[in-house]
């Protein structure tokens, strides 16, 4: 099997586009490069598709890594046959290769290994053969010094038995069958730790028992972590007797003689001491790595969503990191984000100095010309905004909540302290939540995904395919935007197609010593940046300040002359062609086909050329909390309420609703139809008006409802 031939056989995609997408990729060319400007190559593969060929690729190349280690192996035995060589090389999946090599696997010394050096396979042979009428006069023979009785040396044959049915390629992939369609996970209560308070979370759990199968994602995951904590134990349970009538079938003979009783008793054994524990936890690896896979996609999916969330744009804005004893730390903000001022009032206790609070923040509005106010929604956010909207200001400001998860990781961070080294963290908070207001995208990009707190159960999946996924959710939002060449930080241009940390620095660097970038063809003069990091990069990175306007618009410099013979057929200048639909509308695509450009690439410059390097994310949008509502002391059932969803799982939405509770809407509240997917009904930072259904103020826990 090739490699082209397995990822074809797991992703069901056309050969030649498979072969292609591999081809590409082993050029070096990134996922977004591909999806957006090698579409007639591909067959139009999207990103997502793109994305599981090289998933699929790695896991051919991990197969295939593998087969060579167990070949060597098994060949160092002096055990490798012709036709195990084959089955070897031919298997499909590590399940299948890891069968083929249990026998040759080396491993502590077992019970078998024991009867083997007493001499007892030969009599194990004889065993498993069924054939002899008297097992116990065979067994005698083998009888000495060590071995005192046919009972002893019955015991070792068993155990070489045992261990025979455990290796047998049939018996584990029939059990394996049984295990995926009929496998139980069961947790019972630890007596000794269920009264402590950490364990009341998981007390669903103390008693619980669900197909594995079916199990949804969260729910095995909390019971996971349950026992990781350990308030409860897990098992995997299959129903014995369809198990061991499985092996009989394998293994029994049809006519009954003396050895089938003790035949029995080692596939009781062998499925004791060897299968199932294995397939058992081979089934809960199996749920487990699926679950986390469901985990991942919530996440990448939240990520996606609050990473493409509306900016505010290029504003002059004062931004307020709240707090109560330590003050509310306050910095304004030009329209590129750099820090003009900073200071901390005082405007609530225990200080509450409201009158010199109000009059500092009207004079700064004023000296700063500013458009619009951030407010993080952390604690005293609340009273924050009560405070600032009593301020009558002599210009029209917007007031804006902010979520400022992540924050205080940024400001601590090694990119924080490069931007600003000479203030605090408590500055740089501050600096952080106003610029995620005028551009979310490029402030998020600084911090680690999993610390913005869109998650679920983040810190129980495996470690290194969340992060692999998140890396390739933030490159896809990046590339999708584009990205300002002048203005974009280090971290920011660090996701562009084809650039990286390293060269993001010396972009950055270069930046610095020769001034802005006129033209995207400037990019080649930065150090280390060569044709093909320019060939992945440029059509992602936007020039504004360039004469030649396509160098602010997704065309790619290699498609600049299709677009100057376009000017020239309409008998025009190139700059009369961009933002003109009229004269759009005159162009035929098939015209401009060739060997290199086909018609998907045509039509994505034409729709480039009508809003060359207009932003498609749409713009923010002021929301107001209920005013009567400030803790979850003021909340009753039935109370409608407007909400920002902030979460979003498997199971439903979580809901600012302005207070430190956010409120849940379980999946079956979010609308008067059956709901199979949450993405489908909500997005993250929608509003949305919800019901309260039930208050628990000792758990601290809302339900919410959007079903009106």
């Amino acid at each position: 099997m090739t490699t082209i031939d397995f990822i074809v056989f797991r992703s069901h995609l056309p050969v030649k586009n498979v072969k292609n997408t591999v081809q590409l990729l082993a050029e070096g060319a990134t996922i977004p490069f591909i999806s957006r400007y090698r579409k007639e190559i591909t067959g139009d593969l999207d990103e997502v598709q793109i994305g599981e060929i090289l998933k699929f690729k790695t896991e051919y190349e991990e197969l295939k890594k593998r087969k060579a280690t167990v070949l060597k192996a098994i060949s160092e035995q002096d055990a490798l046959t012709p036709e195990l060589e084959k089955k070897i090389k031919s298997a499909a999946d590590l399940s299948r290769l890891e069968d083929l090599y249990l026998p040759y696997k080396k491993k502590r010394k077992t019970k078998a290994d024991i009867a083997r050096e007493l001499g007892l396979e030969p009599l194990a042979k004889i065993l498993m053969a069924q054939n002899s009428e008297n097992i116990e006069a065979v067994a005698q023979k083998y009888t000495g010094k060590e071995l005192l009785s046919a009972k002893a040396a019955l015991q070792g044959a068993k155990d070489i038995a045992a261990e025979w049915i455990n290796e047998h390629e049939g018996v584990r992939n029939q059990l394996r069958k049984l295990f995926q369609k009929q496998a139980e996970i069961i947790s019972k209560e630890v007596k000794k730790k269920i009264e402590e308070e950490n364990a009341q979370k998981y007390r669903n759990y103390f008693d619980w028992k669900e197909s594995l199968n079916k199990i949804p994602s969260h729910r095995l995951l909390a019971i996971l972590r349950a026992e990781k904590e350990g308030f409860v134990r897990v098992k995997v349970e299959v129903e014995k007797e369809d198990a061991l009538q499985i092996i009989d079938q394998f293994i029994l003979k049809g006519a009954k003689t003396s050895c089938t009783p003790l035949v029995e008793e080692a596939i009781n054994d062998a499925y004791k001491r060897f299968l199932h524990p294995a397939l058992s936890n081979e089934a809960m690896a199996s749920a487990k790595e699926k679950a986390d896979e469901g985990a991942i996609q919530v996440f990448a999916d939240n990520l996606r969503q609050l990473l493409l969330a509306p900016p505010l744009g290029s504003k002059r804005i004062l931004a307020l990191d709240p707090g109560f004893k330590s003050g509310c730390k306050l910095v304004c903000l030009d329209e590129q984000g750099n820090l003009q001022h900073n200071e901390t009032i005082y405007p609530h206790p225990p200080q509450k100095e409201v009158a010199m609070a109000s009059k500092k923040v009207k004079s700064l509005v004023n000296a700063y010309n500013i458009e619009a106010i951030a407010i993080g929604n952390g604690t005293a956010s609340r009273e924050t905004e009560f405070f600032i909207k009593k301020i009558h200001f002599d210009r029209d400001v917007q007031v804006f909540m902010v979520n400022e998860a992540g924050a205080s990781v940024y400001s601590a961070s090694k990119i924080a302290r490069a931007e600003f080294p000479t203030f605090d963290v408590t500055v740089r908070g501050a600096v952080s939540i106003g610029r995620r207001l005028a551009d979310p995208l490029a402030e998020l990009v600084k911090i680690d995904p999993k610390a913005i707190g869109v998650g679920q159960y983040q810190h129980d999946v495996d470690q290194a395919k969340l992060k692999n996924e998140l890396d390739r959710v933030v490159e896809s939002c990046v590339n999708s935007i584009g990205v300002n060449l002048n203005t974009a930080s280090a971290p920011l241009l660090s996701y562009v197609s084809g650039i990286g940390p390293a060269l993001a620095e010396n972009i950055i660097n270069f930046r610095s010593e020769k001034g802005e970038f006129s033209s995207r063809k400037e990019l080649l003069k930065v150090p280390r940046l060569g044709a093909k990091a320019f060939e992945q990069a440029a059509g992602f990175l936007r020039v504004p300040i360039s004469e030649n306007l396509l160098d602010n618009s997704a065309v790619h410099p290699e498609s600049y002359g299709v677009v100057e013979k376009m000017a020239t057929d309409l008998k025009v200048d190139l700059k009369e062609i961009i933002g003109n639909k009229a004269l759009i509308s005159k162009i035929t695509p098939e015209n401009y086909i060739s060997e290199t450009i086909g018609l998907p690439t045509i039509n994505d410059i034409l729709h480039e050329l009508e809003k060359p390097g207009v932003d498609p994310r749409k713009s923010a949008k002021v929301f107001e909390f209920d005013p009567n509502v400030k803790s979850i002391k003021d909340l009753n059932p039935g109370m409608k309420l407007p909400g920002i969803v902030n979460n979003i799982t498997n199971f439903g939405c979580f809901v600012d609703i302005g207070i430190k509770e956010s409120g849940l809407v379980h999946i079956s509240k979010l609308a008067n139809e059956f709901v199979s997917d949450v993405n489908s009904v909500v997005k993250l930072h929608q509003h949305v008006q919800v019901r309260v259904m039930e208050v628990d103020e000792q758990r601290k826990r809302i339900q919410l409802s959007m079903i009106d």
